[in-house]
């Protein structure tokens, strides 16, 4: 075999080679895509099943639920496991919480902003928990959010801990109640359904908190 025929014959198979090891690294890119979000889903649902975990425990079973900001009602979806019999409402500023709808996550969709005056009177006193799982940002939000509420509903938001004495406080001036969580033990269910870690451990180590406020209730 001549040189330049060797040449060529060793070129070709760089190439293949290369093309090869370029194939493998984007399969593996694409896996390592898919485990990723993979993994993101399962962090999402444990940390949504903490907080609904968190109603379950002051009210075990609200008639209606209204969810703002809900999105694609990814929160409501995982809630319905702890709170089969509970009606889930969304509000959401985009169209997607329609598709929620179709896709049975939510019964009711609202598209719109939580201070909409039109949305605040046809819902208003409707609902027996409302949940604000994005800081209320203007604290109009909260307002309106607590408007919502029948007397003696929760509220469940949750915030950035730097905010938190901010919006106690706020919501005592408004007549709520701010609910304390209740004593639990680190290990009290089985390791394999998450509970440890949605415990209490590492409910203390996230960015934000949770506060669950009551209205006030009717006077007698």
């Amino acid at each position: 075999m001549s040189p330049l025929a060797a040449l060529s014959l060793l070129s070709a198979r760089s190439v293949r080679s290369f093309r090869s090891a370029g194939s493998a690294l984007t399969a593996l890119r694409a896996r390592a895509g898919v485990l990723r979000a993979r993994a993101d889903d399962l962090d999402r649902r444990r940390r949504h099943r903490s907080t609904a975990r968190a109603l379950l425990r002051v009210e075990p079973e609200p008639e209606s639920w209204l969810d703002v900001g809900t999105g694609d009602a990814q929160f409501p979806a995982t809630a319905k496991e702890l709170f089969p019999y509970t009606s889930f409402d969304g509000i959401d500023p985009t169209a997607r919480v329609l598709a929620a709808r179709e896709e049975e996550r939510v019964e009711e969709a609202y598209v719109g902003d939580l201070t909409d005056p039109q949305l605040t009177r046809a819902l208003r006193a409707r609902y027996d928990v409302v949940t604000l799982l994005h800081p209320p940002t203007p604290d109009e939000d909260l307002r309106a959010a607590l408007t919502l509420l029948r007397p003696g509903g929760l509220l469940l938001l949750e915030t950035p801990r730097p905010r938190v004495d901010a919006l106690r406080t706020e919501l005592e001036s408004q007549g709520c109640e701010i609910v304390p969580p209740k004593p639990r033990r680190l290990l009290d269910r089985p390791f394999l359904d998450g509970s440890f870690l949605n415990g209490p451990l590492s409910d203390r180590l996230r960015p934000t908190a949770r506060i669950v406020a009551r209205r006030a209730p009717s006077a007698p």
